[in-house]
C-alpha cells in the first residue's frame, strides 16, 4: 500500500538536510542562470552569428550523452553528497575561468566553448547524483512535496537569475561572473556541510547489465518511458532560449535588461504554478494535467514566435513556464515514486541525458533553424512541433495518459 502524502505544505523544510540542499541547489541554478545570460549576451555581441548561439546548447549537452553510461553507475555506487558538492567546485572553476577571459579581453568562441563542454562533463556528473539525493533526504510521504519546493527552487532561480544577470551584464561581464563564482562556492560549502544520507548502493559488479540497468528499467517502464520522451521531444522542438539574444536586440528592440526580462518570463509563471502546486498538489487526473501542460507549452511557443510586442512576448513565455511546470512536476514525481533507489542514479542519468536533449539540444536546433530560416520561422515550427508531440503521445501511451494519482506503484 502506498504512504500517503503529507498534509504539512513545509513538510520538507522540517528535515535539515533537506533545507540545506534547497537552498545550496538554488544558489547553483542562480548562477547558472547568470552564466547564461552573460554568455549568450557576449558571444552574440561578439559575433552576430545565430548559429553560435545554438553551439553554446550543443557543447553542454554531449559531455551528457557521450558519458551516460558512467554517470548513473557514479551516482548509485558512491557518495551522492559528495558528488554534487565536487561538481559545483568543478563548475566555481568554469565561471572563474570565462571571468579570466573577459578580464584579459580575451573572449573567442572556442576557448568559450571548451569551457562549457568543462560546464557541460561537471552538469553529467552533477544531473544524475543530485536528482537522486533529494530522495534520500526526506521520508517518501514528504517526497511529493520535496518535488515541489525543489521545482520552485529551480524556476525561482530562472526568475531572478537571468533578471540579475541581465543587469550585472549591463554593469559589466566581470561583475556577472564574479557573482556566479561566489554563489558556486557558497553552493559547494553548503552542499558539503549536509550529513551523509542513507543510500542504497548498487552492490553488484560493474558490468554490461548493471551499466545498461538504467535503460533498461525504463523501456520496461511504459509510464516512465512516455514521460521522459514527450519532455525531450516537447522541449527539443518548442525551446526558444537559445534565440532570445535576437528577439531582445532585433526584433523586441531591447537590451541586456529586456534579455533578462525575456530569460526570466517563463520562470515568473513556473514559479506561481510550482507554488501552487506545493500547497495544492495534483491528486487526481494527472496524466491528463500532463498532456494539457505540454499541449498549452506549444500554443506559448508559437504565440511568442509570432509577437512583435515586449508585453505579449513576455506574456507567452509565463505562459510557457507555466505549462512547463505542470509536466515536469508530474514527470519527476513519476520518476521518483516508480524508481527503486538502487537504480536510481542511473534511471536518472537518462532522464538528465534526455533533459539535457530537449534543452541544449533544442537550443541547438534552434539556432541551426534561425540561421537558415530565420529566428520566427524557426520558433514558430517548434511550437506547431510541440503540439503534434502532445497529440502523438497521448495515443501512443495511454497509460501514461490515464494516471490519476501521483503515487508510488504497488510492487
Amino acid at each position: 500500500m502506498s504512504i500517503p502524502a503529507s498534509g504539512d505544505r513545509f513538510a520538507a523544510f522540517r528535515h535539515r538536510s533537506y533545507a540545506l540542499f534547497f537552498f545550496s541547489r538554488f544558489l547553483a541554478a542562480f548562477s547558472i542562470q547568470i552564466v547564461s545570460v552573460a554568455v549568450g549576451w557576449q558571444m552574440y555581441d561578439e559575433t552576430r552569428n545565430p548559429l553560435y548561439l545554438g553551439l553554446i546548447g550543443l557543447f553542454q549537452f554531449l559531455p551528457s550523452l557521450l558519458l551516460i553510461l558512467v554517470t548513473g553507475s557514479v551516482a548509485d555506487r558512491y557518495n551522492r553528497r559528495v558528488i554534487v558538492s565536487i561538481c559545483m567546485v568543478v563548475g566555481a572553476m568554469c565561471s572563474a575561468a570565462l571571468l579570466f577571459l573577459t578580464i584579459t579581453h580575451s573572449f573567442a568562441p572556442w576557448l568559450v566553448f571548451a569551457i562549457l563542454i568543462v560546464f557541460g562533463i561537471e552538469r553529467a556528473f552533477m544531473g544524475p547524483a543530485v536528482q537522486s539525493l533529494g530522495p534520500n533526504l526526506v521520508p517518501e510521504q514528504d517526497l511529493p512535496n520535496a518535488i515541489a519546493w525543489n521545482s520552485s527552487s529551480w524556476q525561482t532561480a530562472s526568475i531572478l537569475g537571468p533578471v540579475f544577470g541581465g543587469l550585472l551584464y549591463g554593469a559589466s561581464a566581470v561583475a556577472a561572473y564574479s557573482v556566479a563564482l561566489l554563489f558556486l562556492v557558497l553552493a559547494a560549502i553548503m552542499m558539503f556541510m549536509i550529513p551523509k544520507p542513507p543510500q542504497r548502493n548498487a552492490a553488484n559488479k560493474v558490468n554490461w547489465g548493471e551499466i545498461l540497468a538504467g535503460f533498461r528499467f525504463i523501456s520496461g517502464e511504459k509510464v516512465v518511458l512516455g514521460a521522459i520522451s514527450l519532455d525531450l521531444f516537447a522541449v527539443l522542438l518548442g525551446g526558444a532560449v537559445a534565440l532570445m539574444p535576437i528577439f531582445a536586440r532585433d526584433i523586441l528592440e531591447l537590451g541586456p535588461w529586456g534579455l533578462g526580462m525575456l530569460r526570466a518570463a517563463p520562470g515568473v509563471g513556473a514559479i506561481v504554478v510550482a507554488v501552487l502546486l506545493a500547497f495544492y498538489p495534483i491528486r487526481h487526473h494527472a496524466g491528463h494535467a500532463m498532456f494539457i501542460g505540454v499541449a498549452l507549452f506549444g500554443v506559448g511557443t508559437l504565440v511568442f514566435g509570432l509577437s512583435a510586442t515586449p508585453w505579449l512576448s513576455i506574456g507567452s513565455l509565463m505562459l510557457m513556464g507555466a505549462s512547463d511546470m505542470i509536466s515536469v512536476y508530474v514527470r519527476e514525481t513519476l520518476i521518483a515514486l516508480w524508481t527503486p533507489d538502487e537504480v536510481r542514479g542511473r534511471v536518472n542519468a537518462v532522464n538528465m541525458v534526455f533533459v539535457g536533449a530537449s534543452n541544449e539540444l533544442g537550443e541547438f536546433r534552434a539556432g541551426t533553424m534561425a540561421s537558415i530560416f530565420g529566428a520566427v520561422p524557426a520558433v514558430v515550427i517548434g511550437g506547431i512541433g510541440t503540439l503534434a508531440v502532445a497529440a502523438i503521445w497521448s495515443l501512443g501511451f495511454p497509460k501514461l495518459r490515464k494516471i490519476d494519482s501521483l503515487e508510488a506503484p504497488q510492487r
